[in-house]
């Protein structure tokens, strides 16, 4: 179940009866009596869950980094902060917008539930806004014609392979991605909505992102499963912007443990 939706209905549990218990049941008591078991341990909680409530649904939400589709950018083990006022304020759950503030630009970060499946949360990088055409041939990628400046940033080692980082600009914003010289150009794709927007072959697709979603990609681009395979992003499916590491655990590759180096904001 969705922990929003979890966070949602206690809320709403715990509110009756805190208001039950205020506006009702705590008039009739007898004095020094005792609270009664479902106030202990039922309304008392809704001070404590409304403000997490709120602050999670209309603010900053926590989330980690599962996989490596946004290195060297974002890592393994990474936990981020996602602003969810940064593009508008939307009714909890149902991921409704009701007002708006503003849209994902190109270069942003941004964390989306995935297209095919709702229940689980992606992050990838915005490449492409409502309108434009995305290009990535033979591993370069332009928007609107415009190829997207890029200049070699050494090598990366990867596990056991040395790939290729590159710097990239998209409108201002500076950022690393990588590239794996042993990976095909185009790396395939499933049936997605709007599929008739992309042109492909075997040096890479052409997309022109439709009204209303985004086109996304992850920084790790030979290992990232992104708007190249399954389509476009709808505008309904955004979370928010993220913008900070604040915390990292790196189970998986050593140095294993904390990593204090990795806490700050991310390009």
């Amino acid at each position: 179940m969705d922990f929003a939706l979890i966070l949602f209905l206690l809320s709403v549990v715990t509110g009756i009866l805190w208001f039950y218990d205020v506006f009702k049941a705590r008039k009739q008591r007898v004095k020094g009596t005792p609270d009664p078991w479902w106030v202990e341990y039922g309304a008392s909680f809704f001070p404590v869950i409304l403000p997490i409530f709120m602050l999670r649904s209309f603010w900053v939400e926590p989330f980690r980094i599962p996989s490596g589709s946004m290195i060297p950018t974002l890592l393994v083990g990474d936990f981020i902060l996602v602003n969810k006022y940064a593009y508008g304020v939307r009714i909890p759950v149902i991921n409704k917008k009701v007002i708006e503030v503003g849209n994902p630009q190109r270069g942003d970060v941004f964390v989306f539930r995935y297209p095919h499946d709702t229940t689980q949360d992606y992050i990838k990088r915005v490449v492409g806004v409502p309108g434009d055409k995305i290009e990535y041939i033979d591993k370069k990628l332009s928007i609107n014609g415009q190829a997207v400046p890029t200049s070699v940033a050494g090598d990366y080692v990867q596990g056991l392979d040395s790939l290729t980082r590159l710097s990239e600009t998209i409108d201002g914003t500076q950022h690393y991605v990588l590239n794996d010289p042993a990976k095909p150009q185009e790396p395939g794709s499933i049936p997605h909505a709007f599929s008739e927007n992309c042109q492909r072959s075997s040096k890479g697709l052409i997309c022109v992102v439709p009204p209303g979603n985004y086109f996304a990609m992850g920084d790790n681009r030979d290992n990232s499963a992104d708007s190249r395979v399954w389509g476009f992003v709808p505008e309904e499916n955004i979370v928010g912007k993220a913008f900070f590491v604040w915390f990292h655990v790196d189970s998986i590759l050593p140095p294993k443990g904390i990593r204090f180096d990795r806490i700050g904001g991310f390009k």
